[in-house]
């Protein structure tokens, strides 16, 4: 039976670099779940592969209409979700669905699968560091990268949560465990 495998991190923490590298092992049968997200696109994000694009007023009536398993009202209006249909499609194609969510909604995601979801946390070895992180990126202002900060001090809050937490000080040692906690848990 294909299972879920939730991801949740704060921002800058490695957990795009993680999933990444995980999807390269065809041996674990992982495939994204897709989110929607009410935001235009960024340069080089293409819909259906990043995101699903979709209006606020679309969003808002399939929110309506009970098709998101999860959804969340983030950074100043903009809707992310993930459509239940496209996950239980991935499912019965035998797919293992990996969930790249902020941590409300991979709390609500746990919840919904139970025992057959996997939850798990990426730390950053401290804030300190996570701000480092972000400055080093050079791709927002220093507001933007202080908002960052303090989502993510509200995050690390849940990390007790989830199933496992990774804390990612050193990349290579982050993405070797979490791919051994994956591979216990779908029996690998």
């Amino acid at each position: 039976m294909a299972k879920i495998i939730i991801i949740s991190a704060p921002s800058g923490t490695g957990k795009s670099t993680i999933i990444n590298w995980l999807m390269q092992h065809e041996e674990l049968r992982l495939t994204m779940s897709v989110s929607c997200t009410s935001r235009a696109p960024r340069k080089g994000e293409i819909d259906g592969v990043a995101y699903h694009f979709i209006s606020n007023e679309d969003f808002r009536k399939r929110i309506s209409d009970g098709e998101f398993l999860e959804y969340e009202e983030v950074y100043g209006g903009t809707l992310y979700g993930t459509l239940k249909q496209e996950v239980e499609d991935k499912l019965a194609a035998g797919f293992n669905v990996v969930f790249d969510v902020d941590v409300k909604g991979g709390c609500y995601i746990k919840n919904y699968y139970g025992d057959r979801a996997l939850s798990l946390f990426i730390e950053p070895p401290s804030i300190d560091t996570l701000r480092q992180r972000l400055t080093d990126r050079g791709t927002e202002t220093q507001d933007k990268i202080e908002m960052r900060v303090a989502r993510a001090e509200m995050e690390l809050g849940y990390a007790k949560n989830f199933d496992r937490t990774v804390v990612n000080d050193n990349l290579d040692v982050a993405k070797q465990q979490t791919k051994d906690i994956i591979c216990e848990f779908l029996g690998k």
